[in-house]
């Protein structure tokens, strides 16, 4: 299943991002250890930094990686399920 994170850094996570933006990446590989794959990820203007799009098999998988991100001080987030508009229109024509 595909999701939609919004994040935001925390000044902590603006002053390592600017001390080290390849630090981004790292973020994402970490996040794939832990069994989510960063599908897309766009630097953002306006109330958040990021739009993720990610991927994983288990709900509680993206939980526990976000939960993971947002104890380490740098960084919050919001994420959404996310379902195809085709996928969509199909559930509520059944």
């Amino acid at each position: 299943m595909r999701y939609v994170v919004l994040s935001r850094l925390t000044d902590e996570g603006a002053e390592t991002l600017k001390e080290k933006p390849e630090r981004v990446k790292e973020v994402n590989q970490e996040l794939e250890k832990m069994g989510v794959k960063v599908i897309e990820q766009y630097a953002v203007f306006g109330e958040y930094d990021f739009v993720n799009i990610i991927e994983a098999d288990d709900p509680a998988v993206v939980m526990k990686a976000m939960v993971e991100l947002a104890s380490r001080g740098t960084i919050r987030t919001v994420t959404m399920p996310a379902i195809p508009v085709d996928e969509f229109l199909e559930k509520l024509k059944s």
